[in-house]
């Protein structure tokens, strides 16, 4: 069998997330459905990670097997013919056996845009926010992450993960344009609900309802009753995974 990762982008508005969903449909499903239409056998699909309903990708990485040699331009061509415009692959790389789209991603990368004014074009994909936020302060927050790996705090209760253990390299706001503030945050993995978990307790130290101190405070605790309110998912967007060099075959 040889085994290809796939880099797609997607517009997450009117999915249930990346994972396979019983109840609603998910960016996974149209993927698989999409190769084994190509394919003519049923295709199992391996993201690197879970966006969560409304979570957008401008990549995203998944891996699939297949037994035959595929030609990998004709395949991303193929696929974006059958899937819906939503969803859209833009390159296929031939990779080692044993490579794994999720457990040899060494790097994710997030970013989450807050808007401080109306703007119908961004509507979907931004967190329009009334009040001024101190994004200093936020900042100074945001950098008392990386001095810290457990994160129990900020993830999504009752979830099936072994640990919450990451590892945090880069995290700060920057300012985009007159009205635009993005917040990139870079480890090794998240968890379930954790940018979004941050973001909201970030803001909450911009309003000055929470001290850098206490923020500080949060982490330690890991109680996610603690933390603030996740902030919405529709300014959420994975941009980046990142792999060694030494898996791919081509």
């Amino acid at each position: 069998m040889q085994r290809y990762f796939i880099y797609l982008a997607y517009d997450g508005t009117r999915y249930h997330g990346w994972q396979v969903q019983p109840n609603g449909i998910s960016v996974q499903e149209c993927l698989m459905k999409a190769l084994g239409t190509f394919l003519r056998e049923d295709i199992e699909v391996v993201g690197a990670g879970r966006t969560d309903a409304g979570v957008h990708a401008s990549l995203m990485v998944a891996h699939f097997d297949y037994g035959l040699s595929l030609e990998p331009d004709t395949v991303a061509d193929k696929l974006n013919r059958l899937l819906p415009p939503d969803i859209s692959v833009f390159r296929i790389r031939r990779v080692k056996p044993g490579a794994h789209a999720r457990f040899d991603a060494v790097e994710r990368t997030y970013k989450y845009y807050v808007v401080s004014a109306k703007y119908p074009f961004n509507r979907q994909y931004r967190w329009r926010i009334h009040s001024r936020l101190d994004y200093d302060r936020m900042n100074e927050a945001a950098r008392t992450l990386l001095e810290y790996s457990d994160f129990t705090s900020f993830s999504k209760l009752h979830t099936d993960v072994k640990t919450n253990i990451c590892r945090i390299t880069h995290a700060e706001w920057t300012q985009e344009d007159d009205i635009t503030w993005v917040f990139t945050i870079r480890a090794d993995r998240f968890l379930r609900n954790m940018v979004r978990a941050i973001v909201g307790t970030l803001v909450e130290v911009g309003r000055g309802k929470l001290s850098v101190d206490g923020f500080r405070r949060i982490i330690e605790q890991k109680d996610r009753c603690k933390a603030g309110t996740s902030a919405p998912g529709q300014a959420l967007f994975l941009v980046d995974v990142a792999y060694p060099q030494d898996i791919f075959a081509d």
